[in-house]
């Protein structure tokens, strides 16, 4: 997420620069955290940073120009859905089969949501954050366990 949250936040900044710090405090996040996330969307060639003061992290590319997908790919490594860590037993049925037949699948959901992904852009993001800000938030409902007891 922080990959996706960073980059937000510098989208919104207009072409300003943000630190690590000013990126992890809205996280709630560690700052090398953040910096270790924010170099590899630098060698992605997703962001850029300038050294000394004044300086900090700025997109690369204009808002439009990154999918949720380039900045998943830049910092996610191997596949999203995890794979037997150990081949299961060709002596049983299921075991000498399963593995075959969740790849499929593993693959299928895994192209739907790389597919996903690189639809939404981060500038479509940042406008989807924006617009749920000026919504005003829905009334808290109690839940009925919870309800003061009426009196009759």
């Amino acid at each position: 997420m922080h990959r996706i949250d960073g980059g937000t936040m510098l989208a919104r900044r207009g072409g300003g620069s943000l630190t690590s710090a000013e990126i992890a405090e809205s996280l709630a996040s560690n700052p090398v955290l953040v910096r270790r996330i924010l170099g590899r969307l630098r060698d992605a060639d997703l962001v850029w940073s300038t050294e000394g003061r004044g300086g900090g992290w700025s997109l690369a590319r204009a808002p439009r120009d990154i999918t949720l997908y380039d900045a998943y790919a830049a910092v996610e490594e191997g596949r999203i859905l995890s794979r037997h860590a150990h081949p299961p037993s060709d002596a049983c049925e299921i075991g000498r089969n399963i593995s075959a037949q969740l790849e499929v699948e593993f693959q299928d959901a895994e192209r739907a949501m790389e597919e996903r992904l690189g639809r939404t852009t981060i500038a479509h993001l940042l406008q989807q954050v924006l617009d749920a800000e000026r919504e005003p938030a829905p009334p808290r409902q109690t839940p009925p366990d919870q309800a003061p007891a009426s009196s009759l």
